[in-house]
């Protein structure tokens, strides 16, 4: 008879490897390992495709925002009033009866603007004496 604290050919190296609690546990989290890490490199490229949504979200806003622009400046340009703005500016026309007038700008003369600073600079209280008693 086999005596039970002997070990018995059923109950061999790999078995008492198997069942220790040790082994089991550096099994568990080598399995643990080999998943988390796919894991966070799939969550990874998901935030990054979740950023690049967003950015492309906010082009299709802009770009929406702008061709709504475009298409109100379009709508302008195709009226009767952009039209005659443009015909007012460009081929200097006007209605019947309506009076135009040309306002020119014409450059300050050199001599007035030597001339007044040509006047001597006075001190403050030589001229509130001239302002009062002259």
């Amino acid at each position: 008879m086999l005596n039970p604290a002997t070990s018995s050919p059923t109950h061999g190296f790999f078995y008492r490897l198997v069942s220790s609690q040790r082994f089991l546990a550096i099994i568990g989290l080598v399995f643990l390992v080999l998943i988390i890490f796919p894991l966070a490199k799939t969550y990874s490229q998901r935030r990054l495709v979740e950023q690049e949504i967003a950015d492309v979200q906010g082009q299709i806003d802009h770009y929406e925002s702008q061709n709504q622009q475009l298409k109100d400046l379009i709508s302008y340009l195709q009226s009767d009033q952009s039209l005659e703005e443009a015909a007012r500016l460009n081929l200097n026309l006007k209605k019947p009866g309506e009076g135009v007038v040309v306002v020119e700008d014409k450059p300050a003369n050199v001599n007035e603007i030597g001339a007044a600073s040509a006047e001597p600079a006075s001190s403050n209280l030589a001229k509130w004496w001239h302002y009062f008693f002259d």
